[in-house]
């Protein structure tokens, strides 16, 4: 029996009340002596077992929250926050959360329409709190940041997503500026979430941050940071922007790469590109600071922040000779200053009385000698180094993705175990980290050189294949400045994992010299056979040639011939070369036919490669120190050491 109104009650279903409040219903079947109840007995023990671990774990995380970083005491968010970080500083005799507070003040202000004292609120608002949130950034500045509070408004029915530009773009876009020797240059909006308007229809009561405003009821007009659709709406002001005022096109292949057709001082015609991350720009052009300082008259730039790339997404970017005997000049991506970051947060975190550890010194290979992950039965690790495990694994999948691709297939192999680590795997990771500690400085770099390749002979596949050929898209720009070779490098390690036998592939293309796309994953289904494990690698590594060529095709850039496509599987390269070649396994026959049709569009060619040379190898096993600096010499640079040109089939 429910209390409607008042003194009111109506009886609801069981079913019903159960599924609207759960936690009410079966502390009452608890306090009524129902829970032996066969309507009970099933879900009551469990809902209230899971009701517990939710409130310990929030009670946990709320008990060992940081309140410190870099050393300074950080303090907390809401009301409570402001006032904490003003008695800190009248306890240090300073003024630096104060600053910040007041500085975020006055960039928040302008987003806000204060209400006079018997303004009525417009209909059909909604009241929302405000909440600022304090930090301290890598360079111990303190920062203060006002937020909304997005988790009291309803789900929008608008679409509420905004991408960011790719990883692989952005290397795409240092490469053509080695190539068609362009400069490139960054700059960051400022408050650029407050240069769109709001798309919901709030106001807030303004808190003490607010001085002598607080109080006072103000209503939302722009895109504070911490609402539902504050990211969709910044994206589609900026788009418009750059559509409409600068005459930029999106890219299709993807959203936020933005080109234009420009002549060069020579006369010849080439591309102008704008990348955008969020509020971060990056401009490639023979003149990138007019593009930007015109951006800059619709928008306000950070001061000083149009300038050379030094880092971005958190790796540092450097313009370098890669020869010496070579004017030629290429945009190099470490992640040192990231790195050893990282090294200081996780030696801080495993110092701890629990823990008691160290990190490996003069590490030379990823993982230990003759590790198996899958092959560990220590115990399961407790729910504190769990979440610690996860964290490092997040840290260790940021560097893969930012150029750190001597360790993807490790990394790739310790997140399978992300759900339920054990004490093997938790040190296998701190190995990882002694690993990176040793090697800090390796680096890729989008180098322009052609490859020198061998022909590959070419086949005649139109009687088997009579349909397929090459598909170009209908909207495809005119391609424009100088072509681009495309080399992909493809392994299968066979039945690798010991306890599902089940392969882990490996994929890595290069265009010209410059590293785009490194791949390492396991395979879903179990081969029989070391052939049909190589050849469902293909099948993959075709798809993501499918993907990278249609985003160049998109973006204007000249692609050089077909795909020279890399395996160390005689008879993968016989039956994707050879077209009168027959599959006898018909488990393989999708990855078969597949493969050979794209073989016959001139999409790819496929040749052997040596296990020595094959570059994938890297993507699907576990090394020794010696032959994983060998193989990875081939492609990063390492402390101004040049890598060597792969002398084989390419």
């Amino acid at each position: 029996c429910a209390q409607i109104h008042g003194d009111e009650t109506e009886w609801i279903d069981l079913k019903t009340a159960k599924e609207a409040y759960p936690i009410q219903v079966a502390k009452y079947a608890v306090a009524n002596k129902l829970v032996s109840e066969p309507a009970f007995s099933w879900w009551v023990p469990y809902t209230l077992k899971k009701c517990d671990r939710i409130l310990k774990a929030v009670k946990r995380r709320a008990l060992t929250r940081k309140t410190e970083k870099f050393g300074l005491e950080l303090p907390g968010s809401g009301p409570k926050g402001v006032r904490c970080a003003y008695k800190i500083d009248a306890n240090t005799g300073s003024n630096h959360w104060g600053n910040a507070v007041e500085k975020e003040v006055k960039t928040v202000l302008p987003a806000l329409r204060i209400l006079g004292p018997n303004e009525p609120v417009p209909p059909a608002y909604t009241c929302i709190d405000l909440i600022t949130v304090f930090d301290v950034k890598m360079d111990l500045t303190q920062k203060a940041r006002i937020c909304a509070q997005g988790d009291q408004t309803d789900p929008p029915l608008l679409v509420a997503y905004a991408s960011v530009v790719t990883c692989e773009s952005i290397c795409i876009g240092f490469l053509l500026a080695s190539l068609n020797g362009l400069d490139i240059l960054s700059a960051d909006i400022a408050g650029a979430y407050l240069n769109a308007p709001c798309a919901e229809k709030i106001y807030t009561v303004l808190g003490p941050e607010f001085g002598d405003l607080e109080g006072r009821i103000a209503v939302v007009e722009k895109a504070l940071y911490g609402l539902k659709l504050s990211g969709f709406s910044w994206r589609s002001t900026l788009s418009k922007t750059l559509r409409e005022e600068m005459e930029f096109e999106q890219c299709c292949g993807d959203m936020d790469v933005w080109r234009k057709p420009a002549l060069k001082s020579n006369g010849k015609k080439y591309y102008e590109y704008i990348f955008v991350y969020t509020d971060d720009l990056m401009a490639v052009s023979e003149n990138p600071r007019a593009i930007l300082e015109k951006l800059g008259t619709h928008y306000m730039l950070k001061s000083d922040s149009i300038a050379e790339p030094t880092t971005f997404l958190g790796a540092t970017i450097s313009k370098r000779f890669v020869d010496p005997s070579d004017s030629r000049k290429c945009w190099s991506i470490g992640l040192t200053n990231y790195l050893l970051e990282a090294l200081r947060v996780v030696k801080s975190r495993i110092s701890h009385q629990k823990y008691n550890l160290n990190l490996k010194r003069n590490v030379s290979a990823a993982l230990p000698s003759g590790y198996k992950p899958e092959l560990d039965n220590t115990d399961f690790v407790d729910a504190e180094t769990h979440t610690l495990y996860m964290q490092l694994i997040g840290i260790l999948r940021w560097l893969v993705e930012l150029g750190r691709m001597d360790v993807c297939a490790e990394v790739s192999m310790m997140s399978s175990y992300n759900a339920m680590p054990r004490v093997g795997h938790f040190h296998a990771v701190l190995h990882l980290f002694g690993y990176l500690e040793t090697h800090p400085s390796r680096e890729i770099v989008m180098d322009s050189a052609y490859m020198a390749l061998t022909d590959i002979p070419k086949s005649e596949w139109h009687e088997f294949y009579p349909w397929a050929k090459e598909v170009l898209p209908p909207d495809m720009p005119e391609a424009l400045g100088r072509a681009v070779k495309i080399v992909m490098f493809v392994d299968a390690s066979h039945a690798s994992n010991l306890v599902t036998c089940q392969s882990r592939t490996g994929v890595l293309i290069l265009l010209n010299h410059a590293p785009i796309v490194w791949y390492s994953k396991k395979q879903n289904a179990v081969e029989t056979s070391s052939f049909g494990s190589e050849f469902a690698a293909l099948k993959t590594g075709v798809e993501l040639v499918e993907g990278l060529v249609y985003k160049l095709q998109m973006m204007g850039v000249p692609i050089d011939g077909h795909c020279h496509t890399l395996v160390d599987n005689n008879s993968v390269v016989m039956n994707a070369s050879r077209p009168e070649s027959v599959l006898k396994k018909k488990s393989n026959s999708v990855a078969y036919h597949y493969v050979r049709s794209k073989c016959a569009s001139d999409l790819i060619w496929v040749a052997w490669e040596g296990t020595k040379t094959n570059l994938a190898d890297t993507l699907t096993k576990i090394h020794t120190g010696r032959e994983r600096a060998r193989l990875m010499g081939f492609i990063m640079y390492e402390e101004d050491k040049i890598p060597r040109v792969v002398q084989s089939a390419i």
